[in-house]
């Protein structure tokens, strides 16, 4: 049987060492299993890769939504998996493309499949929700780009979501409805982004503020739609911290944002 490139991306992704959250002892050194599964959502499967430390019993599980270029070239998707997978959380990576049968999603169907998209989204939290082997009183979504504002837009009507990563996402128009109830919200946006305005950055941690939501929020000067470098180490010490005060209750404060 031939090698996919996906597999080839999970197994590339599965070997990175995170050496300066390691260093920080905020992840744990047993093995991460890697096991595909699915679920059906508008009577199409929906494949989803789960992340988590072996033996691990009952830890708060997270959806992960990529963004519009889908999950076949980007191997920072997996390697931000596994890293938040590393510090004790169940990660879900859900290909929600799989419901409008796509690798990327089309700018120009962009608008039309977003509610396709939102409905699996949808699904795959009540999917999630009925695993016996995650705490699922404890359920966070991280988002990026277009899987950010699905994010913002199912956690907004889902209650069952405990914490929220917004990474460089549009605010979802007429997808958040005025009386919705976000969750705690970790917003990570980059300046200089010409795909997704910082602007956008700055409406959700407004809608945050009108609604009272704990939240935080840290803006990248040097960074466009997608983070290098030490941005994106920090960025990922800020999701874990984030996830570990909100999902597992963990002492130690979020990072505080900073602009």
């Amino acid at each position: 049987m031939p090698i996919s490139r996906r597999m080839l991306l999970m197994s590339a992704a599965l070997a990175v060492a995170p050496v300066a959250l390691a260093q920080e002892g905020k992840l744990s050194p047993m093995p991460i299993s890697l096991e595909r599964r699915t679920f059906t959502s508008g009577g199409k499967d929906i494949a989803v890769e789960t992340l988590q430390v072996e033996g691990l019993l009952r830890p708060p599980a997270v959806v992960m939504l990529h963004g519009a270029d889908g999950l076949s070239e980007n191997v920072q998707y997996y390697e931000g998996a596994q890293v938040v997978a590393a510090a004790g959380f169940q990660v879900n990576l859900i290909h929600y493309l799989d419901r409008t049968e796509e690798n990327r999603a089309s700018f120009n169907t962009l608008f039309q499949n977003f509610q396709i998209w939102l409905e699996t989204v949808n699904d795959s939290l009540a999917w999630v929700a009925d695993r016996t082997e995650v705490d699922t009183s404890r359920i966070g979504i991280i988002g990026v780009s277009l899987g950010a504002a699905l994010g913002l837009a199912a956690a907004s009507a889902d209650r069952r979501i405990k914490a929220l990563v917004h990474y460089f996402g549009p605010l979802p128009q007429g997808a958040i409805a005025a009386d919705a109830h976000l969750p705690p919200t970790l917003v990570l946006h980059g300046a200089l982004d010409a795909i997704v305005p910082v602007a956008n950055a700055y409406a959700v941690e407004a809608l945050l503020r009108q609604q009272d939501v704990p939240h935080e929020i840290m803006v990248y000067p040097d960074q466009g739609h997608g983070f290098r470098g030490d941005a994106r180490t920090d960025a990922l010490e800020r999701v874990v911290a984030f996830l570990g005060h909100y999902l597992a209750g963990h002492d130690a404060s979020p990072l505080s944002g900073r602009r």
